[in-house]
């Protein structure tokens, strides 16, 4: 997914941030998805209080939306670098596309992860027989030593297990006795947790990890920390177990964990680097790929897809030079 933003402002994420207070609610702000109907997508990552969850530096939360009112996800082909997109449904299907030249329909309960590295660019629409899409867009910021891999594409469908009647699928790393074989740079864990109503589920974690759970469904609390649909509960490291408990309704979260990236990282629009002057070269190089389709000699965002009829333009920088801080 493109962060839609026509006027995106710098972010810096700061790896290093003080964790130690928690559990905290994350709340969510509304942010038009594009397009004539504009879809609304709920943003809880990054935001003031919190720009990194582990390596998981951008959380969007849609949906359940009417097609026929929303007009969908309509993506063109756009670029990104120097992360990871995880895209989770829980309704709907989206066609992918992008210059790996990797085709394939996300659907519920299957993760599809793109490896941008040193630059990829796709395209993300709902398919005509969705009628309604409900999910989250992930993205996990690649570390320094591997910020500059080779784009990659790689789908899984996890197994869904009952954990003390809960159910369970592990899309990323190892939770509750199940193991993802999606490649990752990072220590990261990621998973969809079903609760009835008034249940719980207590979760062995990494003391060393960050812990967010996204709240879809219902009510989700960790201790006295409750969030809506839309928002996370974040937990900082130094525990080793963490109880979820459902409100009256039965809830579905989404939980996100992974060891502190203890870097700085510097996001603008779809990109994210370490400088501006970092943010500046990506932009540029996009914009050149959009005159040759991807085509030119030393361009890492192609060659575009036959079908891509049009590709998304890149925002004009803000006046202000792109730095981090820390």
């Amino acid at each position: 997914m493109s962060n839609p933003d026509r006027q995106p402002t710098e972010v810096t994420c700061d790896g290093r941030e003080d964790g130690r207070h928690g559990p905290v609610v994350l709340p969510s702000r509304d942010v038009p998805l594009g397009g004539p109907r504009a879809m609304l997508v709920r943003r809880s990552l990054p935001q003031r209080e919190r720009s990194l969850i582990g390596a998981w530096c951008f959380v969007d939360h849609y949906g359940p939306a009417d097609v026929s009112t929303t007009g969908g996800m309509v993506v063109p082909g756009h670029p990104h670098t120097g992360l990871q997109t995880v895209s989770w449904l829980f309704s709907g299907e989206i066609e992918h596309r992008d210059t790996t030249g990797a085709h394939a329909v996300v659907r519920p309960g299957e993760v599809n992860l793109m490896t941008a590295g040193r630059g990829i660019a796709h395209s993300e629409y709902s398919t005509p027989e969705t009628t309604t899409l409900h999910g989250a867009q992930l993205w996990v910021a690649l570390p320094e030593a591997h910020r500059f891999a080779e784009p990659g594409f790689e789908h899984y469908a996890p197994p869904v297990v009952d954990v003390d009647g809960a159910r369970v699928l592990v899309f990323l790393g190892s939770l509750l006795g199940q193991v993802s074989p999606v490649s990752m740079h990072t220590e990261l864990v990621g998973a969809e947790v079903t609760l009835p109503a008034g249940g719980s589920l207590d979760i062995g974690v990494d003391a060393g990890h960050e812990h967010g759970f996204l709240c879809d469904t219902g009510t989700v609390s960790v201790g006295s920390a409750t969030a809506k649909p839309g928002e996370i509960v974040f937990v900082p490291t130094g525990v080793s177990s963490i109880t979820v408990e459902a409100g009256d309704e039965p809830t579905r979260l989404l939980l996100l964990g992974g060891a502190p990236l203890g870097e700085q990282i510097v996001m603008w629009w779809n990109f994210i680097g370490r400088s501006h002057d970092d943010i500046v070269d990506y932009r540029e190089r996009w914009q050149q790929a959009r005159e040759t389709r991807g085509g030119g000699e030393h361009d890492d965002f192609g060659p575009f897809p036959d079908a891509w009829e049009k590709t998304l333009p890149a925002p004009e920088l803000p006046g202000l030079r792109l730095r981090s801080r820390g």
